[in-house]
């Protein structure tokens, strides 16, 4: 078998590489490890009753209506309003003036820390403008300039001054948030209840966007997964190859060969790695090379990557309700970040959890298992939530008289990780269910929890499974990381597709942090250019 391009994963930015190439005419094949591409972004129904992994709302940021336009793909999206609430109370982020009820709304539950309060939404203000300017025309990745040159000279070069000044400032921000928001105040509970719902040591510029990023949160009719399966479709109609539930075993950058997990051999002009990184370099077996200089480049490269982390995982569990989507509508949005209390995670206390990390022996232990349980119950308790409830979005992902609840927090990979060494990934997944169940019904949405018809969870140890993701990360390298091993600053985006490897491009939530989907897809699109530049072989 030989293709012009071969594409390892199936995820937007796979997807979005293949599918340029497709266009083209060059030859194209794609592998996938999973039964179906998407990675995390899909859509599942069980007993009639839809839900998404991985995103909850697809943020255009001038990148994925410009995609599917550029690929004549039609979808129907829906604006995807966010509420955020702590303990009984409920905003919506409708628009830009929802700010101003977003800064009453936190004075409502710290009062004490009012002018506090006043000078981090002054700050928010501040990046909600950078953003108006970052995403203020479509992305110039996503543009055919010789077919539009009105574009060009009319709307691109006059945003590109404001574009650099804004950069500028833009890269000033890198700091972590919980940091940064210490310089306004001493509050540490009010830091929490602001920031816990990010990664770990997210920079500044990339948090407190965040209020503007929810005003371009949209949903497609379908799920999330509508999208992905559209892009799917597009290159399979335009003869491009998809290969799901394969995996690429090994790569020879001299002969430009995959071997795929059937045992076979695949040439190709040109590679496309659209996952894991560190999967990248040690799928190649150094030890049949012939280039001494590439071979310690290699070599260096799974060094330098071995010891980083994957960035932060979740625990996210599915609930089916007997009960109507009024109900629901009459509380929160279809997507919700909901706190039940407000003392935030800064008070959890760890001793027993880092008794348990750090135990030496893996052998039933009652007392160190009720440590576990402690600890969980009081990180729930004091968590931020992530809920979705795709039927309030579509009516027709449940039918009537049924709801489906996406509940999903930030869970360590390393605890999760201990706790299934320890044999007890079952029980402890049964009682994250439980808790979680009873800290919704016995705070924002009472009497749920005798309407659960079913049940049902993931965690990080089930996303590393699916995706391969080191530590079951969601979006690429963790922000905790001693150096970051790719491209980090937006200028410099057009070479984080390049690699040491030759004829081996790079895309995806790996290729660029932070990253996203609206990323993710650029890096594609980008990694599709420098292959439709080369030369065919």
């Amino acid at each position: 078998m030989k293709y012009d391009t071969v594409v390892v994963g199936g995820g937007i930015a796979g997807l979005t590489a293949a599918a340029y190439i497709a266009k083209s005419g060059r030859s194209v094949a794609l592998f996938e490890k999973q039964p179906k591409t998407g990675g995390l972004v899909q859509t599942f129904q069980r007993n009639n009753v839809y839900f998404d992994t991985g995103l909850r709302s697809i943020e255009n940021s001038g990148i994925v209506f410009s995609m599917l336009k550029q690929l004549g793909i039609d979808i129907e999206f829906k604006k995807s309003i966010v509420s955020i609430g702590i303990e009984n109370h409920v905003i919506k982020v409708i628009d830009k003036s929802s700010i101003a009820e977003y800064e009453a709304f936190l004075k409502l539950h710290f009062p004490n820390n009012s002018n506090d309060i006043s000078a981090i939404v002054k700050e928010i203000k501040k990046i909600m403008g950078y953003m108006d300017v970052l995403y203020g025309i479509d992305n110039p990745a996503l543009m055919d300039f010789a077919k539009n040159k009105k574009y060009l000279f009319g709307e691109l070069l006059p945003w590109l001054f404001r574009f650099l000044f804004t950069m500028r400032l833009i890269n000033k921000l890198n700091e972590p948030v919980e940091d940064y928001l210490k310089r306004f105040t001493s509050n540490q509970a009010l830091i929490d209840i602001i920031a816990q719902h990010f990664f770990k040591k997210t920079p500044t510029s990339f948090a407190l966007s965040y209020f503007s990023l929810y005003l371009d949160y949209h949903y497609p009719t379908g799920g999330t997964a509508t999208v992905i399966n559209r892009v799917t479709d597009f290159i399979i109609e335009n003869r491009g190859v998809i290969n799901t539930g394969v995996s690429i075993t090994a790569l020879n950058p001299e002969e430009n060969y995959v071997i795929d997990s059937n045992g076979n051999r695949i040439d190709y002009s040109n590679l496309v790695w659209a996952c894991d990184l560190k999967q990248l370099y040690n799928v190649i077996p150094t030890e049949e090379l012939n280039d001494k200089v590439l071979i310690k480049r290699i070599e260096q490269k799974r060094t330098e990557l071995k010891p980083l982390k994957g960035g932060d995982s979740v625990f996210t569990v599915y609930l089916t309700l007997d009960e109507s989507k009024l109900y629901f509508e009459n509380i929160c949005t279809g997507h919700f970040f909901y706190t039940p209390n407000k003392m935030g995670l800064s008070t959890v206390s760890t001793k027993n959890i880092e008794e348990f990390l750090n135990s030496k022996e893996i052998e039933p232990d009652n007392e160190l298992k009720s440590g576990v349980k402690s600890y969980l119950n009081e990180y729930f308790k004091l968590n931020t939530f992530e809920i979705a409830i795709p039927v309030l979005r579509d009516s027709a992902l449940a039918p009537q008289g049924k709801v489906g609840i996406e509940v999903s927090l930030f869970l360590d990979y390393d605890l999760e990780k201990r706790i299934d060494e320890f044999g007890w990934a079952t029980e402890i997944s049964d009682y994250m269910e439980t808790i979680t169940i009873n800290i919704l019904n016995d705070t924002i949405f009472p009497g749920i929890k005798n309407k659960v018809v079913d049940r049902f969870s993931s965690s990080p140890l089930t996303i590393e499974r699916l995706t391969g993701n080191t530590h079951g990360a969601l979006t690429g390298w963790a922000f905790t990381n001693p150096i970051v091993p790719v491209v980090n600053q937006m200028l410099k985006v057009n070479s984080s597709v390049e690699t040491i490897l030759p004829s081996v491009f790079q895309a995806g939530q790996w290729t660029y942090s932070p990253s996203g989907f609206p990323m993710s897809i650029v890096t594609g699109k980008l990694a599709a250019d420098r292959v439709l530049k080369s030369k065919s072989k």
